[in-house]
């Protein structure tokens, strides 16, 4: 999938993989692959970040509800950006499974 065609992605790990393939030429599986583990690691830390905001919120710690919703909001579009990208590679791995040989 070429991510080249991405504008104003604020996300750093899309930014690394943009730039990388634009050095690299090769696109390298491993590097596809950690370019991957990092967009996962980063989703996991909004998702992370906005239960704690909640939790905050709920227990009377916090009272700023814009906060919330923007952490909220982030978390949501990067679980929504994974889930594309998951099917995407499951869509190329079934393509070439049945792939005639």
């Amino acid at each position: 999938m070429d991510i080249s065609a991405l504008r104003y992605v604020q996300s750093a790990p899309i930014q690394r993989a943009a730039d990388q393939k634009k050095t690299d030429g090769d696109g390298a599986f491993d590097s596809v692959f950690a370019t991957a583990m990092n967009m996962l690691d980063e989703t996991n830390q909004l998702q992370n970040t906005a239960e704690s905001l909640e939790v905050q919120f709920l227990l009377g710690e916090a009272e700023n509800t814009h906060d919330l919703q923007i952490a909220q909001q982030k978390a949501t579009t990067a679980l929504d950006y994974t889930i594309a990208v998951r099917d995407k590679a499951l869509e190329a791995y079934n393509s070439i499974m049945n792939m005639q040989m």
